[in-house]
């Protein structure tokens, strides 16, 4: 059974950062694609970052050079690194495994000051 379990949201002031992680089991995670996606207040879920299992990164246009995906395959992890955070990047964040369809159960990131 693959479980996938974030954790590091909570409410920061506009400016200031948080690290969310996310550690996955029932699955081997070094080859796969680890993804970050969030849902803002009364919105549609949106892609915000995606590693794969070499390294590769893309990001959502609204978040680059503000956050950062990374990864440690000896933890099964994958972390989404947000700095910079504005009132805009309030969401529920969800960690994803895209091949299989596999999601965390999502972790709270309120900006507000």
């Amino acid at each position: 059974q693959v479980q996938l379990v974030e954790s590091g949201g909570g409410l920061v002031q506009p400016g200031g950062s948080l690290r969310l992680s996310c550690t996955v089991s029932g699955t081997i995670f070094s080859i796969n694609t680890g993804a970050w996606f969030r849902q803002p207040p009364g919105k549609q879920r949106e892609l915000v970052a995606l590693i794969t299992s070499s390294g590769s990164t893309n990001y959502a246009s609204s978040v680059t050079g503000r956050f950062t995906i990374s990864r440690d395959d000896a933890k099964n992890t994958v972390f989404l690194q947000m700095d910079s955070l504005k009132p805009e990047d309030t969401a529920v964040y969800y960690c994803v495994i895209p091949r299989g369809g596999y999601w965390g159960q999502g972790t709270q990131v309120t900006v507000s000051s």
